[in-house]
């Protein structure tokens, strides 16, 4: 078998080790009968939540085991129609073989990503804030335009977006906006475009046409589920209404009905402006909601405390991405060393690449290693 192919089939093996080892494949079959169990009784149906619950868990653990034997039944095949083709001369069938075993590793690493996405909030809905930085319209501008790229990456993924409040900037562009994106895997894909993010460019603003580098933050937080409490006092926050001051159009309140809740003990402030002063508050506390339990994931894992943590104003010490327009076309994730110069493509939505970087940077990394010290 030439070199090529070995590499691949080494490839593909240390993804179906990763696989086995998240979803805990000795105990799988184990698990599924006990799901299966649980289904087939009676009395499931009278607790709808619960039934309903029960039965994703056991659709992905079904898809898991088999993603895993397709993956490693075809692994074998072409192995072996590789080595009929070698020892009967026949390149057809070699070229055959090597051709779906290309295809097989593009398969194995995409399912390894999704593996990747089993952390405890991964698979919820999440919450995205867009906050300009110090810069004035510059900055407000720079902030519209991440809020489309994020718009478009989610549409994309077939994703609702949702607006929850949205703040003009004084000229153009906004100061602030936040949404609410529901999907499979939302809060696991964004969770890794928290930070902030830098633009250099011709300003369109500047009439002497000079550079111009703009910062705006991002911050993602998890929808939390019925399965997940947080208790929060009545004590511990502050309601207020405003009129909303929206980009205009079907945005605009003429009352005011749009709330502001500020949660004391930690001076997180959530809003929502976009509804009716009911629909408002509920879609408020359920940010806040959001926020404190993200405080709560923070806690579990050192990194990422510390970057929020050094949230602040958005400027350089915090800064995750940079979008180079002028002098040359770049994009550059900091943290992954990941760069592209479609920074167009980018711009319209393209993030996948980068994020899939993270996520294999941040765990696949560490689990690549657990798994090669068991060789």
């Amino acid at each position: 078998m030439r070199a090529e192919m070995l590499n691949i089939v080494e490839a593909v093996r240390k993804t179906l080790k990763l696989l086995a080892q998240r979803m805990d494949l000795e105990t799988a079959p184990h698990r599924l009968e006990e799901f299966n169990a649980m289904i087939e009784h009676g009395d499931l149906w009278s607790d709808p939540a619960r039934a309903q619950k029960l039965m994703r868990e056991r659709q992905m653990l079904m898809d898991k085991l088999e993603t895993y034997r397709r993956i490693d039944r075809d692994l074998t095949d072409n192995i072996e129609l590789i080595e009929l083709g070698e020892i009967e001369e026949d390149p057809e069938i070699v070229e055959e073989a090597e051709k779906s075993l290309r295809a097989l590793k593009e398969l194995a690493a995409a399912k390894e990503l999704e593996a990747l996405l089993d952390g405890e909030a991964d698979g919820n809905d999440t919450f995205l804030e867009i906050n300009a930085g110090a810069g004035g319209t510059e900055s407000c501008d720079w902030a519209s335009m991440l809020a489309r790229m994020y718009t478009r990456w989610a549409e994309k993924k077939g994703y609702t977006v949702e607006l929850q409040s949205e703040t003009a900037g004084d000229e153009a562009g906004i100061r602030s906006v936040a949404y609410k994106i529901s999907g499979q895997n939302a809060y696991g894909w964004l969770k890794s475009e928290s930070g902030v993010h830098r633009l250099v460019r011709i300003s369109p603003y500047d009439s002497a046409a000079r550079r111009h580098t703009s910062f705006s933050s991002v911050w993602v937080y998890p929808v939390v589920d019925d399965n997940i409490e947080i208790d929060i006092p009545a004590n511990d926050i502050r309601i207020d209404t405003y009129r909303s001051s929206g980009a205009g159009g079907q945005h605009v309140n003429t009352t005011d009905s749009a709330v502001r809740i500020t949660h004391l003990p930690t001076n997180i402030v959530v809003t929502s402006s976009m509804k009716s002063q009911h629909q408002n508050r509920e879609a408020a506390m359920n940010a806040l909601r959001a926020r404190l339990y993200q405080l709560e994931l923070d806690k579990r894992n050192a990194a990422i405390n510390a970057q929020h943590e050094a949230k602040g104003e958005a400027g350089w010490g915090n800064q995750i991405r940079s979008y180079v327009l002028q002098p040359y076309q770049m994009v550059k994730d900091l943290r992954t060393g990941h760069e592209t110069s479609d920074t167009q493509g980018v711009l319209d939505g393209d993030l996948d690449a980068f994020m899939a970087a993270t996520l294999a940077m941040d765990v696949a990394g560490k689990s690549r290693a657990d798994a090669n010290s068991d060789d």
